[in-house]
Parts: structure tokens; C-alpha cells; sequence
């Protein structure tokens, strides 16, 4: 499959380089979302600490979770 997108000049820059970093924005939404994830499944904490999570922080990487694939649902999107 060939995809062809045009732009008409420099002033849609920013635009073109949206369009270009795509797969990026999906890496780094995939990497937040692992991230969580370790916390729900292994109890690890998302602040990077390298500590245990307490139930708190479950609680809010759950929701956090939800809150991304809701997000993502209502632009026809997905992780996976």
C-alpha cells in the first residue's frame, strides 16, 4: 500500500511533523502504559522509586489506565 499525504508550504511545518511522528506518540503512549501496568500486576511503584506499591498507587495506575484507553477508544485508537 502507498499513502501519499501533501502539504502546502512552511507555515504547516508543525503539521507535517505530526503526521511524521505518529508511530512515536503510540511508542511513548505503549511505554506509560507498560509502566502502569507493572504497577496493577506486580505491585511495582510508577514513581520510578523502585519501592513497592501501596494500594493507593494501584488504585490511581488503574484508573490512569482506564482513563488512557477510554481516551483512546474515543479517537478509534488502541495500544495493541
Amino acid at each position: 500500500m502507498k499513502v501519499t499525504l501533501e502539504f502546502d508550504g512552511n507555515e504547516e511545518e508543525s503539521e507535517i511533523q505530526v503526521a511524521l511522528d505518529g508511530h512515536k506518540w503510540k511508542d511513548a503512549m505503549w511505554k506509560l502504559d507498560q509502566l502502569l501496568r507493572n504497577t496493577t500486576k506486580y505491585g511495582t511503584s510508577f514513581l520510578l522509586t523502585g519501592n513497592l506499591a501501596n494500594e493507593q498507587e494501584i488504585a490511581i495506575a488503574e484508573s490512569i489506565r482506564e482513563s488512557i484507553r477510554d481516551i483512546l477508544s474515543d479517537y478509534n485508537l488502541n495500544l495493541d
